[in-house]
């Protein structure tokens, strides 16, 4: 049964029990020191004294702590209270005994006794609270969930001191696994280092973990894949903590523990940008962005909207994504004057009436048809929307005195294969013929997939699963490159910061992933072994597709920007001006007639990697 004492009640008991501790070990002590047969005077100065050791001590108590707090979390700090209350206690009332002998009228009060009574009154209060602590771990030994910790750092420490106390938790540690030899064999809070990581498949296989918890808070994303590949043949969870600087505020408990997440597989944009050119570039701006309701455009309003822009018009010809969008600014950014416009990019009529009434300063361009195999099966859609729109809008931009166009691309317009990203590729080719007439600042940025969007593979990887597979892979060695999309965002608004007239910029996008190493994490992430719980099937490339993506075609050059992860792109050809827009003019009439075959082929003499490419 649990007793529990509301204050001062408790506070009371607390008090009874330790004068009842200091009454009886001080008998204690003087029986051990008589052999039990204790002699009058003994006896005597035991009745005398013991009134005043007992107000001595429990005085002395009091700036110590002794009591209050919870017994049940009782530990080293305690004890040290303990030994410090005790012995000064024990020094105050020998010197009181000393100083005030003939006042007693003691005929003796042995030294020894005192020795033994500090002792003896230690190892009473300390061991009082002991029952109340070994009652709570031994409360540990039924859960349920078994966790072996990769490693034995501040995180592993912080997370194991906190499984230990709070009762309620489901969590027991069970190891450590750390790579630090001088680690091996040492216990924290009673968990024993296993082993290094070469030695993880053969610890899990012998310790049996409900779940193996990643404590290293910003652990690289090559040593997150290598874990993953390390127990792909155990059906073992991995979670993992929150973010370091919740670790440094020492804001990490169990309670934080969550999934390991396909993004931590990711390599990360760096955290150390300078801030203030993109701040420089949208504070008191008026900023537009078009496809604002899509995974990549809302993105952008968001995190405009932090930078204090005097208006942000977020612009899209679905209702839905920019209703969502809006209700989302309203809410974390009630000072910015956002207008949501209902508008396609293609009418341009419309196109330029907003431009006209809302005048912005900034635009970025993310609105385009990005899907692949349904640009494949509808180019001429592709080509009114990517090259009509941005042509229409880019037109729009220089008559409304525009200073910064920034079109979003992608790494598919490099050498295209596919009719998405030829059109995109006529884009690129567009913002640089402007950008030789025109004051305003026209800037492209390419990247890759980025993880999350309406065309990624991870939504249809994660609804594959749920369903119990199997999931459907293209090609065993098609590769993207990856990127999430807060980050991919984040470089692109350096990107335009530092963005001169008709430059191409390319977000360094790390190292390209097999998707089908993709499928195998999510499904081990998910808590199953691919090709045992989940199968795997290969489909074939899809119409459009290539095996890889660059991020720079033959006739480019990369160099170094003045912001990390942007590279900027030097083209060593140019657009010839009259020519282009003439072939530009003819393939956005036989969109607009519907000639799906004559627009492929005039799409393949202006981005002719098209023509080279299967079909």
């Amino acid at each position: 049964m649990r007793f529990m004492f509301r204050l001062p009640y408790r506070r009371a008991f607390v008090v009874v029990v330790h004068v009842l501790l200091i009454a009886g070990s001080n008998y204690t002590a003087f029986w051990l020191r008589f052999d039990g047969d204790l002699p009058a005077w003994a006896a005597d100065a035991f009745i005398r004294m013991l009134p005043w050791l007992v107000l001595v001590r429990g005085l002395t108590f009091v700036p110590f702590k002794l009591y209050q707090g919870l017994w049940r979390y009782t530990g080293i700090y305690d004890l040290r209270n303990i030994i410090l209350a005790v012995v000064s206690s024990s020094a105050l009332f020998y010197l009181g005994v000393r100083i005030g002998y003939g006042f007693f009228g003691l005929a003796g009060y042995p030294r020894s006794v005192m020795l033994i009574d500090t002792c003896l009154l230690i190892l009473l209060v300390g061991g009082v609270r002991l029952p109340r602590r070994i009652y709570r771990e031994l409360g540990r030994l039924d859960r349920e969930r078994r966790v072996l910790i990769y490693g034995a750092g501040d995180a592993g420490e912080t997370i194991v001191r906190d499984m230990h106390n709070n009762p309620s938790y489901e969590y027991e540690p069970i190891g450590f696994i750390d790579d630090d030899p001088a680690k091996l064999g040492k216990r924290i809070h009673g968990v024993k280092v296993l082993g290094g990581r070469d030695g993880l498949a053969r610890i899990v296989a012998e310790q049996e973990p409900s779940i193996v918890l990643l404590a290293i808070p910003h652990a690289a994303p090559a040593l997150v894949r290598s874990l993953v590949r390390d127990l792909q043949s155990f059906k073992v969870p991995i979670k993992t903590l929150p973010s370091l600087r919740d670790v440094l505020d020492g804001d990490v408990a169990t309670g934080h523990i969550r999934n390991l997440s396909i993004e931590d597989l990711l390599e990360r944009a760096p955290v150390g940008l300078d801030p203030e050119p993109v701040r420089d570039l949208v504070a008191g701006r008026r900023v537009m962005v078009t496809g604002a309701g899509g995974s990549i455009g809302s993105e952008l309003s968001r995190q405009i909207a932090a930078l204090a822009p005097e208006a942000l018009v977020l612009l899209d010809r679905y209702e839905n994504g920019l209703y969502g969008v809006g209700r989302q600014l309203a809410r974390a950014s009630g000072a910015v004057m956002a207008h949501e416009v209902i508008a396609d990019v293609t009418d341009g009529a419309r196109v330029r009436a907003v431009l006209a009434e809302y005048r912005p300063d900034i635009i970025f361009h993310a609105a385009a048809h990005k899907h692949v195999p349904l640009m494949e099966a509808n180019p001429c859609e592709a080509v009114k929307n990517n090259v009509l729109g941005t042509r229409l809008l880019s037109e729009a931009a220089e008559r409304e005195g525009v200073s910064r166009f920034v079109l979003i691309s992608s790494d598919k317009a490099v050498n295209p294969s596919s009719v998405m990203g030829a059109t995109k590729r006529v884009a690129e080719l567009m913002m640089q013929r402007h950008a030789a007439r025109a004051d305003c600042a026209f800037v492209a940025v390419r990247f890759g997939n980025v993880l999350g969007s309406s065309g990624s593979v991870v939504p249809l990887f994660l609804e594959q699963i749920a369903a119990g597979g199997p999931v459907t892979v293209t090609h065993p060695d098609v590769e993207r490159y990856f990127m999430l999309i807060p980050e991919a965002v984040h470089l692109v608004l350096h990107a335009a910061a530092i963005g001169q007239p008709g430059a191409l910029y390319v977000l360094e996008m790390g190292e390209p992933i097999r998707v089908l190493d993709l499928a195998r994490n999510m499904i081990r992430l998910s808590g199953f072994v691919p090709e045992a719980d989940i199968p795997i099937t290969f489909i074939g490339l899809r119409p459009g597709e290539k095996l890889t993506e660059d991020l720079t075609g033959p006739d480019e050059s990369v160099e170094a920007s003045s912001v990390e992860k942007i590279l900027r792109v030097r083209t060593t050809g140019a657009v010839d001006g009259t020519c282009f827009d003439a072939r530009v003019a003819e393939l956005e009439r036989l969109a607009a007639e519907g000639d799906a075959k004559a627009v492929i082929g005039k799409l393949a003499e202006i981005a002719p990697a098209l023509g080279r490419a299967a079909r």
